[in-house]
């Protein structure tokens, strides 16, 4: 009789005996047995595999959410040594930044190694190629050096181009490259012509780079707008990301730029004067405030499988009951408990494994359905099955195989043979009740909570989609047209071609009213500026109060049904020749004018020129940020005219304009029209990201955190 390194295992089934063999050596026995076991009880099994499929495949979904978003690091390098740097003011903890502040913030930090500038920026290409509207980025030297990215061709904009007066450069995407130039290496060097002036072609991007959003361009930062660039009081969507030195902590670097701040705020009190600094890390800042909602999915999901593993185990118990003249037949023939136990386990394994298989599946095509979906979650470029989540369904199938396969396994190990060999026999028909019945009230009980937390958040739900968002949202279709550049050449011609296209669009059949806007309600990103009633400047813009405030046509309210609830909105007759007009809404009255008639009243706001205006007229709130907005955000609103937008500001304003339709008509059947009087004025003119009010509520669900 030989010896195995002291591991002598003895199995006797029926007559005959195996000597020697170790248990990973009757492992596979066991597995075979187990499927010619489960084959022949199709039923069990399909119910069994499908109630785990639904618990791991659910698991499996929110896991690689929360893998892709929260738990993977940045695909950068040394992310975490990457932060965002941004201004804060009394009233909001991040800001965006003036761009005179980030210049000295590069010249006296030594906390980072590195400090880029950037700011979103949509460009209309017309060459090469069919005109196309593209997001991109305007940024300064050293954007990618100081992320840790290398450009696969070609190299980053020169201190000289990136000032005003240097040569027109770009730095284009992977995918640009390859659609527009057929990957060709001798690309660079070739031109590309973006609102209707032709860069050269410096740069190319890695395949899938990708930060804050899509671009596909990235122009010199330092070539934008000076009203914007030379202005150090304006904060208009520029931001910074800046690469620590090793070695320095958060804490050190904050302490640094507060420093600096503080300085700044001397030499430039009118514009810096309340004004700090905030740095936070990258990863943070870009996942947001999802990581909490994302954690609470994951352990609702986890509830469900657990309740699928419950369910699992009676399956397990009363299949096992049945077999139970089986196992006591085998163990009077010589099979041992621990044989018989591993053998229930196994089976358990098999069937978990199943699950897993078929869950995995059902993760892979809700995973399809959230990518249709990119703007619902933060890096939802990283979201999809990969080896952390195949090692993740592995773990909890196992797992589940194991825990819930121990409660048979167990309850044959205690079983009484002889009892169990009677027909009927009392002592295991009672433990098996027992424990279906825990198994039982554990199920309730789990589902109770879930329900609980279920019915609390469609109560949620349903409150929000009962809630007033202060204007009619059905039949209201949003896009943007790339206004062609041979006719927005000067201000006045500017203005003519955008009334002209306005114009067009509200004679198409089944249109009832069209407008512009610059801020879009419950869209999320509405500005806010400092405000100040009567013609006073206070001492401090960036503690004075602040107001959110739209640049819309006259026919605004019309397109929107918001209600006009005193005095009159815009006309055509406001200009910039006639007197300064504003429209407040009814929250704006109600805190600022109580006790006083607003329509004698004037305001002022922001750093513009213009002002103070008068006063004209009251309107409804409008849900400007989100439908559960209340108490959050800036409330009171204002309205500017179009038409008395000064000249200096049309160029950058009239970019970022949204056209809203109001129609009965669904957007397949009436943006062919639009398309053609659109095109009716020059091919060139993209017409871009179409959406009903509905959809583009959905797409913008992600607040963002800069006013």
């Amino acid at each position: 009789m030989g010896m195995n390194n002291g591991n002598v295992t003895r199995v006797k089934e029926g007559r005959r005996e195996v000597w020697g063999f170790t248990w990973i050596e009757q492992f596979f026995p066991d597995v075979r047995y187990g499927v010619r076991a489960l084959r022949k009880n199709p039923g069990f099994t399909i119910v069994a595999v499908l109630t785990l499929a639904l618990g791991i495949g659910a698991n499996t979904a929110i896991f690689s959410v929360v893998e892709g978003v929260l738990l993977a690091p940045l695909p950068f390098s040394q992310p975490d040594r990457l932060v965002m740097v941004s201004e804060s003011n009394p009233r909001f903890s991040r800001v965006y930044i003036s761009y005179p502040n980030f210049r000295d913030w590069q010249r006296a930090a030594i906390s980072f190694q590195q400090m880029a500038a950037f700011m979103g920026k949509g460009y209309d290409l017309t060459n090469p190629g069919t005109p196309e509207h593209l997001d991109g980025k305007e940024i300064s030297t050293g954007f990618f050096s100081t992320l840790g990215i290398k450009l696969i061709r070609g190299r980053e904009f020169t201190l000289q181009e990136d000032g005003q007066g240097g040569a027109p450069a770009v730095i284009i995407s992977n995918r640009l490259w390859r659609n527009r130039f057929d990957g060709d290496p001798e690309a660079l060097g070739k031109s590309l012509t973006l609102d209707g002036v032709d860069y050269t072609v410096v740069g190319v991007t890695p395949i899938g780079f990708r930060f804050e959003g899509e671009a596909d361009v990235y122009t010199p930062l330092g070539q934008g707008d000076p009203l914007v660039l030379n202005a150090r009081a304006s904060h208009d969507g520029i931001l910074s990301v800046a690469r620590l030195k090793p070695g320095m902590s958060l804490s050190q670097a904050q302490a640094e730029m507060s420093s600096i701040q503080n300085g700044l705020d001397q030499l430039y009190p009118d514009a810096n004067r309340d004004l700090g600094t905030n740095i936070e890390p990258l990863k943070q800042v870009i996942v947001g405030n999802v990581g909490g909602t994302l954690l609470l999915l994951l352990g609702a999901v986890g509830l469900v499988l657990l309740i699928a593993s419950a369910n699992f185990a009676n399956l397990l118990l009363a299949r096992s009951a049945a077999r139970t003249r089986e196992f006591a037949v085998r163990s009077a023939l010589g099979a041992s408990r621990t044989r018989l136990m591993r053998q229930v386990l196994t089976e358990s394994l098999l069937l978990s494994l199943a699950g897993a298989g078929l869950g995995l599946l059902l993760a892979m095509l809700g995973l399809r359905l959230l990518a249709a979906f990119p703007a619902i979650l933060p890096r939802s470029e990283n979201i999809g099955v990969n080896a952390p989540v195949l090692l993740f369904t592995l773990a909890v199938s196992i797992s589940v195989g194991i825990l819930f396969g121990l409660a048979p396994a167990l309850k044959n190990w205690s079983a009484d043979l002889q009892a169990s060999l009677k027909e009927g026999g009392r002592g295991t028909t009672r433990v098996r009740h027992r424990a279906q019945s825990s198994l039982v009230i554990l199920q309730m009980a789990l589902t109770l909570v879930l329900l609980v937390g279920a019915d609390l958040l469609f109560q949620t739900i349903r409150h929000l989609w009962d809630v007033n968002p202060g204007f009619e949202m059905q039949h209201v279709i949003t896009f943007k047209v790339g206004v062609s550049h041979s006719l927005t050449k000067t201000a006045p011609s500017t203005r003519i071609a955008y009334q002209q296209l306005i114009e067009r669009i509200r004679k198409i059949t089944g249109v009832q009213a069209a407008e512009f806007t610059g801020a879009v309600p419950l869209s999320g990103q509405g500005g806010t500026m400092p405000f100040w009633i009567g013609s006073q400047k206070p001492a401090s813009l960036q503690a004075a109060p602040r107001v959110a405030m739209s640049l819309t046509g006259p026919d605004y309210l019309r397109t929107m049904e918001i209600p006009l609830l005193r005095g009159r909105f815009f006309a055509p007759e406001d200009t910039t020749k006639s007197p300064c007009v504003m429209v407040i809404d009814s929250v704006f009255a109600r805190l600022y004018f109580p006790d006083r008639d607003p329509l004698t009243q004037t305001l002022s706001a922001g750093f513009s020129p213009v002002g103070p205006c008068r006063i004209v007229g009251v309107v409804g709130h409008v849900k400007q940020w989100a439908l559960d907005d209340s108490g959050k955000y800036i409330q009171n609103q204002a309205y500017f005219p179009l038409g008395q937008d000064p000249d200096q500001w049309i160029a950058d304003n009239y970019a970022y304009l949204t056209v809203m339709v109001r129609t009965p008509l669904d957007a397949a059947t009436v943006m062919p029209a639009v398309e053609a009087a659109v095109y009716g004025a020059g091919n060139e003119q993209p017409v871009y990201k179409v959406q009903t009010m509905q959809e583009f509520v959905r797409s913008r669900c992600r607040r963002s955190d800069f006013p």
